[in-house]
């Protein structure tokens, strides 16, 4: 079962986001926070944002991080526009931006003329670094992944290569969530004031490569990258099975290592007395890998993922992401939402990885087109100024 777009029954509906990102890791926070139930309004300049026509590796950007989102164009050489952000800023709980540092400041939204107009504003800005000696730079998501040493650890020593997906700008995002639901959370205990949130790309990939750091700081080895790094359990490689196709496994419990052995014939191992802890068995992986790849490569990948499934050892197939709208767990029921582009095409995401009270969310989300709610907008803060003007012109009489 999967939640419809309404955010009735969602946790943060009535909570009003106003949002001037682009890229990645802004509209990431801006999305996340939709599908929880948040009204996120995008405010656009007269071009759009420029994601909305990128394409290669960057065509599902604007429709995947942009969903569940209205739309507004404001055109800030207008000061009515100016003043309609204002007055929609009045409105709102919330203000997500990622513009360099004092590029807002001169539209009129710099953060001391927005704390001074808007004192309860929680504002988050999506910066490349958090304060320090780097503030002032931009920063891409492979920047930062060669800069904290994830680029290093990924790759190997003479050839650092970058995850293959924007896992910083992603993970930024909802840092940027979990800060806001903090800032929320403490209004909600009655704290009047807004809260100024910096969320940092470089400290996110450097949140990523703490357990490197730290286990440099605790024993003075320095890491090994993953192609280079030594091996934690006895079984933990990738295998060819009999028709040519590849398999992960992972043996990491006693009761794996003797299960693995005694189902696949491995049973020498076992009565080898040279082998008896796990550490003994990582220091033979030179002879027990080859044995255990020989006797892999004769079974089938299907009925081997049977065996293993019920023998409870950890594997998985060597997927590509178009290999993942065919897998049985990603398309039960909720797994894949249904959304639409701002064009009116179809397209399948995963849900958000969370389940609220048994459903899954995100289902029915659509892409906006540009501008396609600025009269609705409008329109509705005129109304609620309205209501603010005669409410206290009520208390006056």
């Amino acid at each position: 079962m999967a939640m419809e777009e309404s955010a009735d029954g969602l946790p943060l509906a009535g909570v009003r986001v106003v949002e001037m990102t682009h890229m990645v890791m802004g509209p990431t926070c801006g999305m996340i926070l939709a599908q929880l139930g948040a009204d996120v309004i995008k405010v656009e300049p007269p071009a759009g944002d420029k994601t909305r026509s990128l394409g290669g590796m960057g065509t599902a950007f604007f429709p995947l991080f942009n969903r569940g989102k209205r739309s507004v164009v404001l055109d800030f050489e207008k000061t009515e526009d100016r003043d309609t952000m204002h007055r929609l800023l009045a409105t709102a709980d919330v203000f997500l931006e990622n513009f360099r540092d004092g590029q807002l400041g001169k539209q009129g939204l710099g953060a001391d003329e927005l704390r001074g107009r808007h004192p309860g504003l929680i504002i988050a800005g999506h910066k490349g670094f958090l304060s320090g000696p780097y503030e002032h730079r931009p920063a891409l998501d492979e920047v930062v992944q060669m800069m904290a040493g994830l680029a290093a650890m990924t790759g190997t020593s003479e050839k650092p290569q970058r995850v293959g997906s924007s896992a910083n700008d992603i993970m930024g995002g909802m840092f940027g969530v979990i800060a806001i639901l903090a800032a929320l959370y403490q209004k909600r205990g009655g704290k009047r004031d807004g809260a100024d949130i910096r969320i940092g790309l470089f400290e996110n990939c450097l949140f990523l490569v703490a357990q490197h750091m730290v286990e440099y700081e605790m024993t003075g080895n320095k890491p090994r990258s993953m192609p280079e790094r030594e091996h934690a359990w006895p079984i933990y490689d990738i295998f060819e099975t009999a028709g040519g196709e590849r398999i992960f496994i992972g043996v990491v419990t006693e009761g794996h290592w003797q299960s693995v052995c005694r189902e696949f014939g491995l049973t020498e191992f076992l009565d080898d007395p040279a082998l008896r802890t796990t550490t003994d068995r990582i220091l033979a992986r030179g002879r027990i890998i080859p044995r255990a790849a020989g006797i892999i490569r004769q079974w089938d990948v299907a009925r081997l993922s049977e065996r293993l499934d019920a023998l409870n050892i950890c594997f998985s197939p060597i997927n590509r992401p178009e290999d993942l709208f065919t897998d049985p767990h990603v398309l039960r029921p909720g797994g894949l939402v249904n959304n639409v582009t701002a064009d009116g095409k179809p397209f399948r995401v995963p849900a958000l990885p969370i389940e609220w009270n048994g459903s899954h969310i995100g289902e029915g989300l659509r892409v906006a087109p540009l501008g396609a709610d600025t009269a609705a907008v409008r329109a509705e803060i005129d109304n609620e100024n309205e209501d603010v003007t005669s409410k206290t012109t009520g208390r006056r009489g």
